[in-house]
């Protein structure tokens, strides 16, 4: 397994966040969340991006995947996070953008490109940074994820490609979605809109 390069974690006290996400997130996930960490760092490096800023996005991302909703409500409502008629129907899509919320203040990150990227892995935003990319793309195509043809196709790209890479993982999510007949946030759809457009412009 690739590990994180010392020098990119030497300043980032991982090891608190590790034992807060030991006591709030099941075994499965956590090695869920190692993946993206993992990944992170790796497209980081491919694409010339800051490792330490995605070891910490990857490490974050879903540190609040299992609060209820009745509390994810209550604290996007306090923080000001928009509740748009999707997420306040399914609360959880708002996992994303309170585990943003608990990294400031749990763990004191203030970098704005981190927590962007921890904000916005879930369902995307249109114009996000490359760092956003990386993790949004991390999440999906992780190793623990499976290691079926495509996904291994997908990673090879996401090394070369960042917004083709991009779009066509949002293509992958939506698949998934449309055939588990789940609900899609129209943020998803303008972010894979967002991503074919950029991946254009990069030919």
């Amino acid at each position: 397994m690739f590990l994180v390069g010392s020098v990119a974690m030497s300043l980032f006290r991982r090891g608190l966040v590790l034992a807060w996400l030991a006591d709030n997130v099941s075994p499965r996930r956590l090695q869920h969340i190692l993946g993206v960490e993992e990944m992170s760092v790796r497209l980081a490096r491919c694409h010339q991006l800051d490792e330490e800023k995605a070891a910490k996005a990857g490490l974050m991302h879903d540190l609040a995947k299992f609060f209820p909703a009745e509390r994810l409500l209550a604290i996007a409502q306090t923080e000001g996070i928009d509740i748009d008629p999707v997420c306040a129907t399914h609360p959880h899509l708002l996992h994303a953008n309170v585990s943003a919320v608990v990294a400031r203040k749990e763990f004191e990150i203030n970098d704005p490109e981190i927590l962007e990227a921890i904000s916005n892995h879930t369902l995307g935003s249109p114009d996000m940074s490359k760092l956003s990319c990386v993790v949004f793309i991390a999440d999906t195509l992780e190793p623990n994820r499976g290691d079926t043809p495509e996904l291994n196709s997908l990673r090879l790209l996401a090394e070369k490609n960042l917004y083709k890479s991009l779009q066509q993982t949002c293509d992958y999510s939506l698949r998934y979605l449309i055939d588990s007949q789940k609900n899609i946030h129209p943020r998803t759809v303008l972010t894979r809109n967002w991503a074919l457009k950029m991946s254009k412009q990069k030919l």
